[in-house]
């Protein structure tokens, strides 16, 4: 058994190291591939040496805190009343991806929405930017969050001020699938002004924290949010940005792990270009318009398959996923509802699946409506459509 597959014992010492460990913790990282997540925490609640690399200040820093911690049985009844979930490294439901961050991957994710952020990540795109964006900026990044999702990409961000906003806005007004990536606890509206964003985007997508329930954000946490952006996404896109900019941590962080880094070029005479052009001039490639970035993003890691494929076997599905594609027809686009009922479940849950049917190449949005994607085996030997999709 590996240390990331303990069980509900790991699970629980999992729940309790991250409300006691800060986002991006390298050391603790170590000890948790060295020792597993039940010896870490049984080590830390224990009035014993430290592990290796600890010094004795930072030693009783985190047994303070892991001293006043809530039980996290607490934590975890707090995430299933919200509906979500806590996602652990070995889960089904766990991006690989992210064991690209190494020691500095997350303890595990809080997770809300009815998606599975495996699935709905295998074709994701970050969109970030400046927080006061210009207009330019605001359009632009609402016109690649709107054009990324219609062709069954998941739009992923910050949930901040100004190009994140702007970005899963343009997501969700085409019925498209995004995640926000939260500073603080899925459950914490953050900024104030963002709650009905952040509502939609659970009811649509997904909201996702390393932080527990009812943490709340902190200067140091916004930077190391940043690195899960880049790791959970096939490339990031940097709108606007000054030379300073917040943005430009994500776009460091999506060089080092090897992922695709594009920017959009601004006007010569704003400042808040002046990041972006920089990017360009050194490391970036320079997109305009969603075709630019799905050309260079859709080679990459398991998306480079043949274009009639869908990104995983139809077997590696889900149970309800795999019975709202069943509902499907193998001709003609049908309404949610319809789908719903075929699959025996609510519209929500089925408009769920179909979000996670789509960024997986098997179905797409005609209007209001859904079908089966018009390329791919699905099609090819007449109407046994769902046999080719299960090949």
């Amino acid at each position: 058994m590996s240390r990331d597959d303990g069980g509900q014992e790991a699970r629980l010492a999992r729940a309790a190291l991250a409300r006691i460990v800060e986002p991006g913790d390298a050391l603790v990282g170590r000890w948790l591939a060295r020792l597993g997540p039940v010896a870490t925490w049984r080590a830390l609640r224990e009035d014993g040496p430290p592990p290796e690399g600890a010094s004795a200040d930072r030693w009783a820093g985190l047994r303070l805190r892991a001293r006043r911690a809530p039980a996290p049985e607490r934590d975890l009844e707090r995430i299933a009343r919200l509906g979500g979930r806590f996602v652990c490294p070995g889960d089904r439901e766990w991006p690989s991806q992210l064991d690209d961050l190494g020691a500095a991957r997350p303890v595990g994710l809080w997770v809300r929405g009815a998606c599975s952020l495996r699935f709905v990540s295998l074709r994701s795109v970050a969109l970030v930017g400046a927080r006061a964006c210009t207009d330019y900026g605001t359009h632009v990044a609402a016109e690649l969050g709107t054009a990324l999702a219609e062709r069954g990409w998941t739009v992923v961000s910050g949930a901040a001020y100004g190009v994140d906003g702007a970005a899963h806005r343009g997501a969700l007004a085409v019925g498209g699938s995004t995640v926000a990536v939260l500073a603080c606890g899925v459950d914490v509206s953050y900024p104030a002004t963002h709650t009905d964003l952040l509502r939609r985007i659970a009811e649509s997508g997904l909201l996702v924290a390393e932080l527990p329930p009812g943490d709340h954000p902190t200067r140091a946490r916004f930077v190391q949010r940043n690195r899960v952006i880049a790791a959970l996404t096939r490339g990031t896109v940097v709108v606007e940005a000054a030379r300073r900019s917040g943005s430009l941590i994500t776009a460091r962080h999506a060089g080092r792990l090897g992922r695709h880094l594009m920017a959009v070029p601004g006007p010569v005479t704003s400042g808040l270009s002046a990041g972006t052009h920089r990017l360009i001039r050194e490391e970036a490639t320079l997109v305009g318009d969603a075709a630019d970035v799905i050309e260079l993003v859709g080679d990459m890691g398991d998306l480079a398959r043949e274009p009639d494929e869908p990104a995983v076997p139809r077997d590696l599905l889900a149970p309800p996923t795999g019975e709202v594609l069943d509902a499907l027809p193998a001709d003609g686009a049908i309404a949610v509802e319809e789908v719903a009922r075929g699959a025996c479940t609510s519209p929500a849950a089925a408009l769920a699946r179909l979000r996670e049917l789509s960024s997986l190449g098997f179905v797409e949005r005609v209007g209001d409506r859904w079908q089966l994607s018009r390329v791919g085996p699905r099609h090819a030997d007449g109407p046994d459509a769902r046999a080719h999709a299960g090949a």
